[in-house]
């Protein structure tokens, strides 16, 4: 036989050999490939802050020392923050704006920030011939201290800077109780001040006490004499403030603040001639909460 053809009959020999397997390897199943698995549904964070914002309308003395018939409005926002679960804060009605940043339960530090309103000269005819007053803003620190669950001490001390560039030191004693949907608070009050801070406003120079004497006595006002203002007490007085919470969202408060002033201010011409130590603010305000989530 030809070497082709031996050739021939070996291949088909092999072949005829793999056959089978080739067509049990053709029956064998596919492995099928496994369903995607769905992606978990997404959670939202849970708040982990509530934010409270509001307004608040305040009747004040004119000018530091105004007489009581002296009184003007004015108004500004309310802004806190705290940590969800724990009870809305409290916030007395001459408390600075400011925030815990260490919080020790019992006592808390933070910054104070507070806008000392401007004097202006031609606003009333009993600051007629006296300078003008920008306004200062005052920037410092606070402590809070809560000896038992319903009284507060807070002491403040801030550095003026603008229309004043003194020191102002307060301290605030408040009880605050609960009632219901009611919290109720009030306490005396006191407040310091240097030389630096109550002079714009309590001094009289010598050119004052002149011009004074010119725009004076045409309204029927005596010439003021100078003056010059030294630091230390400058008011005692007490306030209380009515809190009613118609949800967690919204509320609303009143409150009345009476201040004494005494000392080298009471003493100030422009306080015993045209103005009355004897000061009172009012005010009315409300607030709306909201629960939000960390921005990081």
């Amino acid at each position: 036989m030809p070497a082709d053809w031996r050739f021939a009959f070996a291949a088909l020999a092999i072949l005829g050999a793999l056959a089978p397997g080739v067509a049990v390897a053709a029956d064998l199943p596919v492995p099928s490939t496994p369903p995607p698995t769905a992606p978990a549904a997404y959670a939202p964070a849970a708040p982990d802050w509530i934010v409270t914002v509001g307004l608040e309308g305040r009747i004040v003395p004119s000018w530091p020392g105004a007489p009581d018939s002296k009184l003007i409005p004015s108004g500004f926002p309310l802004f806190s923050i705290r940590k969800q679960g724990t009870p809305p804060d409290f916030f007395g009605p001459r408390d600075s704006f400011g925030f815990s940043v260490l919080d020790f339960g019992q006592l808390k530090f933070g910054p104070a920030i507070k806008i000392a309103g401007e004097r202006k000269a031609w606003s009333d005819s009993n600051l007629y011939g006296l300078a003008g007053v920008h306004y200062a803003l005052q920037a410092g620190g606070f402590a809070e201290y809560w000896p038992i669950s319903w009284l507060r001490l807070r002491g403040e001390v801030r550095q003026g800077f603008g229309g004043e560039t003194g020191v102002t030191g307060d301290l605030f004693l408040d009880a605050v109780v609960p009632a219901g949907q009611f919290r109720f608070s009030a306490g005396p009050r006191m407040t310091v001040q240097s030389a630096a801070a109550v002079s714009p406003y309590f001094s009289i120079t010598t050119a004052e006490s002149a011009a004074t004497a010119v725009f004076g006595p045409p309204r029927g006002l005596a010439p003021l004499p100078a003056y010059s203002a030294g630091g230390g007490l400058y008011s005692y007085g007490a306030g209380g403030q009515v809190e009613y919470f118609f949800s967690p969202q919204w509320s609303a408060h009143g409150f009345t603040e009476y201040e004494r002033l005494t000392g080298s201010v009471a003493d100030s011409p422009l306080v015993t001639q045209r103005g009355s130590p004897d000061q009172l603010t009012f005010g009315l305000g409300a607030t709306y909460s909201f629960a939000m989530s960390p921005w990081w």
